[in-house]
């Protein structure tokens, strides 16, 4: 059996009895990134085996999970942080255990887009998720795209690419296009900047960024 567990997006304290539970249950903990994973472990006293499961291995190891789980095994998949499968790894490993008939059950739990969704004050009645825009390939054809997008718009982003980001959202919606950007959710410097998309771009180039970022912008 597989189970698809949530994890913190920051703040330790931001994961369900229930998660614990599992992690404390399986047999196996597959973890994106081991050094993460046994640090939110060691913070509650679990210890299991770790192996890791990232986008550089998934399909070299995929069988081989296959093969353990359907003899018996019950693992657990986490990633650095939020829910498996939502721009992480998880996507093939299910649907995979799926042709199987392998069982997986998810839990709900941390996922960074929607506390930053919600504190926008933006519409979150209709909304579509782009995680991460491509780096080249199709970036410029996406955002064209998007562009007549009549749902609120929810991209996430690296510091180093913000500013960026920020601009060429300006140049295909509009200067004056309404968004929010949340960084360091639920951490102590959390940071959610309000306004056109040339004001927050121009804030966001005055000062040095760090922190995991979601960027939401209003539809049309």
């Amino acid at each position: 059996m597989l189970y698809l567990v949530p994890t913190p997006i920051g703040n330790l304290k931001d994961i369900t009895l229930r998660s614990l539970e599992v992690l404390k249950e399986v047999d196996v903990i597959l973890a994106e990134d081991t050094r993460t994973t046994t640090h939110l472990l060691n913070h509650y006293h679990i210890s299991k085996p770790l192996t890791p499961y990232h986008q550089h291995n998934e399909h070299k190891v995929l069988q081989h999970l296959i093969d353990q789980f359907l003899a018996g095994k019950k693992m657990a998949l986490v990633t650095d942080a939020g829910t498996p499968g939502i721009s992480d790894p998880a996507f093939l490993l299910v649907r995979e255990c799926i042709k199987n008939d392998i069982k997986v059950e998810t839990l709900p739990g941390a996922t960074a887009f929607v506390p930053a969704l919600v504190n926008s004050g933006i519409p979150s009645n209709r909304f579509c998720f782009e995680g991460f825009l491509p780096l080249k390939k199709g970036r410029h054809t996406l955002l064209e795209k998007l562009k007549t997008e009549e749902r609120t718009i929810i991209f996430y982003e690296s510091p180093m690419r913000l500013v960026k980001t920020l601009t060429e959202l300006a140049t295909y919606f509009g200067q004056e296009r309404q968004c929010s950007v949340s960084r360091e959710l639920t951490k102590m410097f959390e940071e959610n900047k309000r306004g056109t998309l040339r004001e927050v771009a121009v804030y966001f180039s005055q000062k040095t960024v760090k922190g995991e970022i979601v960027i939401v912008v209003q539809g049309i």
